[in-house]
């Protein structure tokens, strides 16, 4: 556990010792006073008189010592703590790194509550390891290591009866370790569980209010709380009596010391300043190794935590090469593509063409495979077979940052931080001067509602976009569309929030992106692209046909059934009572 901790710990690793060994003088010095108590008791036990002056150094040394016990350790505590969190920085640094080449499938099923805890209450719990159990727990173990062996100098006859608790309070740590270890994975996977159960939980407490589902989403939440209350009490039942074992037995060296150096001493075995000498010894002993067995029992749960770290970061990312965008032109072709959910094949076999510059669409009932099409090209996954080209390029010759380049991608769901609107707009290329992102807000049709806005577009988006309606969240994901000017354009259900309202102005901001662009287009509603230079038709994740509007309606029965429910729908109204 320590080599993989230590390949993030990089140079701050110094730190690391530095604070071991700072914190192990500390002890010797806060030891050190068990000896001065001893020069002033032995000679009490030999009957020889003591001035105030010779008790006195010796008070002046403990609190000399303390002193500098105190100094040590926190100067220790100091280094370890840099050393930690610079330690912290890096693994999560190196998660991010990770995690960004992943296929965003793999992100998605792991949970935004596991990933937060990964990220935050795991990595936050290897501090514990890195600034308190590895230096304090050297410094503790250390220490009593050596007084044992001060002991057995002094005298082997109760340097043997020290250990007899020593051995006692070992196995019982063991025990404890081998049976919490047997809850462990039982304990993380609840935790997990209520994790995602609480984001989700809070997410979705707008539908529980409205369709009154308190009672049943309070009795799933309730559930999963309740589990993971069982597991930690269960987990810490099975701990708990061998954790008071040893926990009693430790700090109590002097258990058989005692009585049997008595014994010794009025046999004449042993002289009573001897025994004196250990028994001091022996109250040093048992707080240090104590405090290191405290330490100790948390190292099983940290090697788990490590364990789900390199867990998550195990999945194989996207394959990506390192070569630019090569290809001839913006022609993009899918070529028997194959691909699955898991296990389940949701794509068979597609093949598809679509010409620079013109406009294709995906047409299908929901779950036919047309977004994950539109994904695909935007290598948000891996092919199970097959080969998806643009210009003739493979898109997994290109590095990922190239084919970004070549695509902008918009989806019904765009994603707004918590900063100004111009800083999301001016995400789509951060290199872009004020007036550049001003224009791409104003083509794409944001005007009207900016002004209205009190800061304009310097107001703050808040937390996912919330301070703007749908509509205007989709404006203004159109416009960082509009700034980037990728040559390729995927809309995928882009008019999702469109109401009659917004539909004349984000029809504009669209005519705007797909001006003179490779358009890639997934759609429910068949009137927003009938005038498609193509339409390709999915059914049950295949392409069974691919025409212009008109020719599908006279030769797709299952393009003229779409059409016809289209048609009905759109005349739909509410009948006057």
């Amino acid at each position: 556990m320590f080599k993989k901790v230590s390949a993030y710990i990089g140079e701050y690793k110094k730190y690391t010792v530095w604070a071991a060994v700072l914190m192990s003088l500390g002890i010797v010095a806060h030891v050190i006073p068990y000896y001065f108590l001893y020069q002033i008791i032995a000679p009490l036990t030999r009957g020889e008189h003591i001035d105030l002056g010779y008790i006195m150094i010796r008070v002046a040394g403990v609190a000399v010592c303390e002193i500098l016990f105190s100094f040590l350790y926190v100067q220790g505590l100091s280094f370890s703590h840099v050393s930690a969190y610079n330690t912290l920085k890096n693994l999560r640094v190196s998660l991010q790194g990770k995690l960004e080449k992943q296929p965003l499938g793999n992100i998605q099923g792991l949970g935004t509550g596991r990933i937060k805890k990964v990220f935050t209450d795991d990595i936050d719990q290897i501090e514990l390891l890195l600034a308190h159990a590895i230096p304090e727990g050297i410094a503790n173990i250390f220490i009593p290591a050596l007084i044992v062996v001060l002991m057995f100098i002094v005298s082997w006859k109760l340097g043997l009866l020290s250990l007899v608790p020593l051995v006692v309070g070992m196995i019982s740590m063991s025990m404890m370790m081998k049976a919490g270890m047997s809850k462990m994975n039982a304990y993380y996977e609840s935790a997990a569980r209520m994790n995602n159960t609480i984001v989700e939980y809070v997410n979705g407490m707008e539908v529980v209010k409205v369709f009154n589902k308190d009672g049943e989403s309070y009795r799933k939440f309730g559930d999963v709380v309740r589990s993971y209350r069982d597991f930690t009490i269960a987990w810490y039942k099975v701990c708990w009596p061998w954790m008071a074992a040893y926990s009693s037995v430790l700090p109590c060296l002097a258990l058989l010391i005692l009585p049997v150096g008595a014994l010794l001493v009025l046999s004449g075995s042993i002289a009573l300043d001897k025994l004196v000498l250990v028994l001091c010894m022996s109250f040093a002993v048992g707080p240090s190794l104590l405090k290191a067995m405290n330490f100790a029992g948390k190292f099983p749960q940290l090697e788990y935590k490590i364990a789900e770290l390199e867990k998550l970061m195990d999945h194989p990312p996207v394959k990506e090469g390192t070569a630019g965008f090569t290809g001839k032109n913006r022609d993009i072709s899918f070529e028997d593509v194959h691909f699955s959910y898991e296990d389940t094949e949701v794509l068979h076999g597609v093949s598809l063409s679509l010409k620079q510059g013109t406009t294709t669409a995906l047409v299908g009932e929901s779950g036919s495979g047309k977004s994950t099409l539109a994904k695909l090209l935007v290598h948000y996954y891996d092919l199970d077979s097959g080969k998806i080209r643009i210009g003739g390029q493979d898109i997994t010759e290109m590095s990922l940052e190239a084919l970004n380049d070549q695509i902008a991608y918009v989806s019904q769901e765009q994603f707004l931080f918590n900063t100004t609107l111009y800083e999301n707009i001016l995400i789509g290329k951060p290199d872009a001067t004020r007036e550049q992102v001003l224009e791409a807000a104003h083509r794409a049709q944001c005007d009207e509602f900016l002004q209205r806005l009190p800061q304009g577009i310097e107001t703050q988006a808040g937390d996912g976009g919330k301070q703007l309606s749908g509509g205007e969240r989709q404006r203004i994901s159109l416009a960082r569309a509009i700034l980037k000017d990728a040559p390729i354009i995927v809309l995928d259900e882009a008019t999702a929030f469109m109401d009659p309202e917004n539909e004349e102005k984000l029809n504009k901001a669209i005519d705007e992106i797909i001006r003179n662009k490779t358009v890639f287009v997934i759609a429910h509603r068949l009137s927003t692209v009938r005038n498609a230079d193509r339409i390709c038709v999915m059914k049950d994740g295949a392409c069974i046909a691919a025409d212009t509007h008109d020719k599908l309606l006279s030769g797709c029965a299952e393009y003229k059934k779409f059409w016809d429910a289209s048609v009905s729908a759109s005349a739909w109204k509410i009948k006057e009572a």
